[in-house]
C-alpha cells in the first residue's frame, strides 16, 4: 500500500490550496483518514480527520478555514485550505488507517504519505 500526497506549494496569506492524498495497492477498506502537519522545530500535530462514517474533527487553529473530505471510490482524502496564514506553513502528511489484503489474511494498519510542503508568505 502506498499513499501519494500532492497539492502543496507557495501561496500568499489569505490564499487557498487543496491537498490530495490517494492510496493505492491491495486495499480492502479504508477507515479513518487524516492530515497532520509539522512545522520546523515543532512536533507533528493533527490538522483534520474524517472517519468512515463521515464524522470530522479539526484542530482549533484551522476550524472554519480548512475542510477535510474523502472520495471512497478513489481511495482519496482531500484538505481544502482557505484563508491561509503564515503560521500554517509546514509539511503536511496524510494518514490513512486501512485494511489491506496480505496473502490469505486481512491486515489493518496505519499508513503515511510522503509529505507535501505548504508555504504561506505574509
Amino acid at each position: 500500500v502506498q499513499l501519494q500526497a500532492s497539492g502543496g506549494g507557495l501561496v500568499q496569506a489569505g490564499g487557498s490550496l487543496r491537498l490530495s492524498c490517494a492510496a493505492s495497492g491491495s486495499i480492502f477498506s479504508i477507515h479513518a483518514m487524516g492530515w497532520y502537519r509539522q512545522a520546523p522545530g515543532k512536533e507533528r500535530e493533527l490538522v483534520a480527520r474524517i472517519t468512515d462514517d463521515g464524522s470530522t474533527n479539526y484542530a482549533d487553529s484551522v476550524k472554519g478555514r480548512f475542510t477535510i473530505s474523502r472520495d471512497n471510490a478513489k481511495n482519496t482524502v482531500y484538505l481544502q485550505m482557505n484563508s491561509l496564514k503564515p503560521e500554517d506553513t509546514a509539511v503536511y502528511y496524510c494518514n490513512e488507517q486501512l485494511t489491506s489484503y496480505a496473502g490469505t489474511y486481512l491486515l489493518t494498519d496505519d499508513y503515511w504519505g510522503q509529505g507535501t510542503l505548504v508555504t504561506v508568505s505574509s
